[in-house]
């Protein structure tokens, strides 16, 4: 059973980056339509007059990590708008909260964590009303974050990114498209039809630089068996 709605909670110190694709075609919709929700928390909204987001890493190194104090005011502000079981919202009962949350996933994206895909989305729509995305930026985010909120580390593909917003876009993308009604019908999932690779429209025959490219004869046959079985290959 899918749950009929989903609210995306967003912790990034770039929340503009999501500007254009959360307004355009499916997502845009789904979020008028009320069947999905997204909020943000932005880190620096947390932060002391003229500090930094970041600071050096204790042992040395390249880069800058982020503040993990700051991130654990942003989780907090997330989980009070949502549960009953927030005090104050204050990043010192972040640590209580986390672990009584129903229905509730904290995701921390990391290039070393567990590989994300269609059955994971599947999982997430069944299971959870409210995802928590954490993205972080330069060299990461403070280790302890991850420990504090027991978050789960994801990672989208084998090549590293600048920051986690492109990752987070993938999972409301592909969890979304699982929340009943944002595809408007259920056989528009790619993943649930008997499809092959190989999708055609009109014209019959295209014609590009003097060649003609044509529509495989068995889609035009009107035989439903053998069409079958041409998508099954």
């Amino acid at each position: 059973m899918y749950y009929a709605y989903m609210r995306f909670h967003i912790i990034t110190i770039f929340p503009e980056m999501f500007d254009s694709y959360l307004k355009e075609s499916i997502i845009g919709r789904a979020i008028k339509d009320k069947k999905i929700s997204i909020k943000f928390y932005n880190p620096m909204d947390f932060c002391e007059p003229k500090r930094r987001v970041d600071d050096r890493p204790y042992g040395g190194g390249p880069g800058m990590v982020l503040r993990p104090e700051l991130f654990l005011e942003a989780y907090a502000a997330a989980v009070k708008n949502f549960s009953r079981v927030l005090g104050r919202g204050s990043a010192k009962s972040a640590r209580k909260t986390s672990h009584n949350l129903r229905n509730v996933k904290i995701i921390l994206f990391s290039p070393s964590g567990k590989k994300f895909d269609t059955a994971y989305a599947k999982k997430s729509a069944r299971k959870y009303t409210d995802i928590i995305l954490i993205s972080g930026r330069y060299e990461g985010i403070d280790m302890r974050v991850q420990k504090i909120l027991r978050a789960e580390e994801i990672s989208i593909g084998d090549y590293v990114l600048t920051g986690g917003e492109l990752p987070a876009m993938v999972l409301i993308d592909s969890i979304s498209r699982q929340i009943p009604g944002v595809l408007g019908k259920y056989e528009s999932l790619e993943e649930e039809r008997v499809s092959s690779s190989e999708v055609y429209t009109r014209p019959e025959v295209l014609k590009y630089k003097n060649k003609n490219y044509r529509v495989p004869k068995v889609l035009l046959s009107g035989n439903h068996k053998k069409i079958e079985e041409w998508k099954k290959r």
